[in-house]
């Protein structure tokens, strides 16, 4: 229930944003640190009409100075400070004026309320036994020392309890402080103090290190992602419709700050001006039929089909040069594939950047820099987990005047993992996977043929040893997934994607085994274009 209540948050950010967009661009002003709109004695002016009109007219200059040009790459403003805002007129950090940090005690009470609503949904609504705490326990699990020492353990939950629910949780405690004035390093402890308090004194049990592990770390990525994403959405200058849906829409995709805007009166408050940091963000929908072939040989030979829907995000503009910062560029994928039993959410991944700098070489423009990665992939075939840490360099060539070369290539060391063992993956509610630590690579290429097609190649590589618990050995991964779209109409293209599995495991004492699984797409994709990003498609 968890992962399902997870997928759909992620599902309606991606409508809401589409919706946002549209209405994002008639609204925003040109200088966030000045608005446009007449107002008296600092307050809001009553007259829609009049709003409206000034909003028009601010419209229509942003368009002008800010337009596309060559490459389509939108041109700098005088207009625009590049020390507050980005080169679309966007704000770089929230305004502080209006987003203040409240005490360090009021995010620490939210997330001490937060363990305590889980362990009673736990205890009393799930009837599960290891809510059950009480002094005694307490006693005992506070006596296990720190999660490196011999009074822990290994986890032994089910693969999306450790690598969805908990990271999930994680994005919780990061945005309690997030959506109270903190920055993202300041927020990230406090992902790792609530998962810490949580193994202490909400459960009765051994405590296991593997969940401060990913509750922190994954936890800080969806957490950022998350937050940057209600960014995007909330606009304090609208009233009416307008903003019950989007104070709505952002209370979906991140519930803490909807929370948190409740009761710091945010929700109701009304703005002269732009006053959150945001991006542009391109949106991409996929929905069609999926066939996971039989015969890894025969991809046109017996196989199951089920329906599957696929989003992804692309936020910010990597080829901005700017001072970069955490997440101001990211990509995330959500894949789902329905009428397969439990493991329907087959896949979620991406990265964000945690500091970088741009540069050109010849026409080549170049983002270069540190990444955080996450990766999720639970299937009948095969379950990986993983969270990692390496650079990456992302380019973008153009070819003509309307058709450009996108590539990104990835090194990083990953930390801590978790991957299919030989008897795995199962359906059962025990674990069937090692943890390990390893390295992973992606390679990913689009060219785009002007608007009408665009092609696709994906490499990603994964080499895991069970370091940590289960039976020593290594596990290399290799997934290839080649794609075409075709484009229909305006925001609509056919494409299809062949999906190629490789996996050899190498266990102690036990023969080397090689599996090979293929599937194939066909689907309709609707991309949704960000009209200030326009130009960076991937």
């Amino acid at each position: 229930m968890k992962t399902v209540i997870i997928f759909a948050f992620l599902l309606l950010s991606v409508s809401f944003l589409n919706a946002q967009d549209t209405l994002k661009n008639a609204q925003d002003s040109l200088k966030a640190r000045n608005d446009t709109i007449k107002t008296k004695n600092d307050t809001v002016n009553r007259a829609k009409g009049n709003d409206d009109k000034q909003l028009d007219k601010i419209k229509e200059v942003k368009i002008k100075n800010l337009s596309d040009s060559i490459n389509n790459e939108p041109v700098k403003s005088d207009l625009v400070d590049t020390t507050k805002q980005n080169k679309y007129g966007d704000l770089l950090e929230d305004d502080p004026l209006y987003n203040k940090k409240y005490p360090l005690w009021i995010p620490a009470v939210e997330v001490f309320g937060i363990n305590t609503l889980l362990n009673i949904m736990d205890r009393y609504a799930l009837k599960l036994d290891f809510a059950n705490v009480d002094f005694t326990t307490w006693k005992r699990t506070i006596s296990a020392g720190w999660p490196w020492g011999p009074g822990w353990m290994w986890d032994q939950d089910r693969f999306a309890n450790n690598f969805i629910s908990h990271p999930y949780t994680g994005s919780l405690y990061f945005n309690a402080a997030r959506s109270s004035g903190y920055n993202f390093l300041l927020s990230a402890t406090f992902a790792m103090g609530g998962s810490y308090m949580w193994k202490i004194f909400g459960e009765k049990g051994t405590p296991e290190r593997e969940d401060p592990i990913n509750t922190t770390s994954t936890g800080i990525f969806l957490g950022e992602i998350l937050y940057r994403l209600s960014s995007n959405v909330l606009d304090d200058r609208t009233r009416g419709g307008d903003r019950v849906f989007r104070e709505i829409a952002a209370a979906l995709i991140d519930p803490i700050r909807g929370f948190n805007r409740l009761v710091q009166g945010k929700t109701f408050r009304r703005t002269n001006r732009e006053v959150y940091e945001k991006e542009p963000v391109n949106v991409s929908l996929y929905s069609g039929i999926r066939k996971l072939d039989d015969d890894a040989h025969n991809i046109f030979g017996n196989g199951t089909y089920s329906w599957m829907i696929n989003a992804q995000l692309d936020y910010g503009n990597p080829f901005e040069i700017r001072v970069r910062k955490p997440y101001d560029f990211f990509k995330f994928r959500v894949d789902a594939n329905f009428n397969v039993g439990r493991k329907w959410l087959d896949n979620v991944n991406g990265y964000g950047i945690l500091f970088g700098k741009n540069m050109h070489l010849g026409k080549m423009a170049l983002l270069i820099g540190g990444f955080q990665y996450y990766d999720y992939c639970d299937n009948t075939t095969f379950e990986l987990g993983s969270l990692g840490f390496g650079g990456g360099v992302v380019s973008k060539l153009p070819l003509s005047k309307t058709s450009n070369l996108y590539t990104s290539i990835h090194l990083a060391i990953v930390p801590f993992a978790g991957s299919s063992r030989r008897a795995g993956p199962d359906l059962s509610q025990v674990r069937d996977y090692n943890y390990g630590s390893g390295l992973e690579a992606r390679f990913e290429s689009t060219v785009n043929l002007s608007k009408y097609a665009t092609a696709t190649m994906i490499y990603y590589f994964y080499g895991i040893r069970s370091t940590f618990d289960g039976p020593a050995g290594d596990n290399f991964m290799h997934i290839v997934r080649p794609r075409i779209t075709v484009r229909l109409f305006k925001y609509l293209s056919i494409g299809v994607e062949d999906y190629m599995y490789f996996n050899d495991r190498y266990e102690s004492g036990l023969p080397t085994l090689h599996v090979v699984k293929t599937e194939q797409k066909i689907f309709l994709l609707i991309f949704l274009e960000d009209k200030q990003r326009r130009g960076y498609y991937n």
